[in-house]
């Protein structure tokens, strides 16, 4: 990460003389913003609209590299596709380009399961906490919270939210995604898993 620079002045000071004026060197111009403590990185919000009612809110790390910024993109546009298949009764199935191997069975079944209940979903699913644990050549493993309590599973025929609401829209949950980066650069994702509370692994996505 970046690190903070702060510049330390020391300007000695006499016991009867009046206070000092600042000390500015002969080569730094008073004022000039870079004598200032640098900026710390904040991490930003980005908000992806999958359709009208349905969006995935990614708080981004406050740094990231390329790969880095490669591995959640995939993950982000997991998420985002899959609930967007589920929207348009499965006629939408870009998710499945941002997967391969163990992890194309397990969302066309996720999204199947939906489409086979004649659900439906509205709300606001939420990534953070995005952390990469391991990299070993073109492999790596993505740790993310996901916070669907500001979903709500409905009945895809009436549009209302269903009487029961499944135990995903009540506490949040560790998802830990395997990817790989294939010859053309892009990461997809090989592997799921997820860890429900009361797990230790998932306690960290409490806040």
């Amino acid at each position: 990460m970046r690190a903070v620079i702060a510049l330390a002045l020391l300007v000695p000071v006499g016991c009867s003389s009046p206070a000092p004026r600042p000390f500015t060197p002969d080569d730094l111009p008073a004022g000039d913003p870079s004598s200032a403590q640098q900026a710390v990185p904040t991490p930003r919000v980005e908000t992806v609209e999958v359709a009208s009612g349905v969006r995935v809110v990614v708080e981004w790390p406050a740094v990231a590299d390329r790969d880095t910024t490669g591995m959640i993109n995939a993950f982000r546009d997991y998420r985002a596709g899959s609930f967007k298949s589920v929207v348009t009764g499965g006629q939408d199935t870009a998710y499945l380009e941002t997967v391969q191997d163990g992890a194309s069975s397990d969302a066309y079944r996720w999204v199947r399961e939906f489409l086979d209940q004649r659900r439906s979903v509205r709300g606001t699913s939420r990534l953070y906490a995005l952390n990469v644990v391991s990299v070993t050549g073109r492999g790596a493993e993505l740790h993310g919270c996901v916070d669907e309590t500001g979903m709500r599973l409905l009945d895809a025929e009436t549009g209302k939210a269903v009487r029961r609401q499944p135990d995903w829209t009540r506490k949040p949950f560790l998802q830990a995604a395997g990817l790989r980066r294939g010859d053309d650069g892009v990461w997809r994702i090989k592997l799921l898993r997820h860890a429900e509370l009361p797990s230790e692994r998932a306690k960290g996505c409490l806040r």
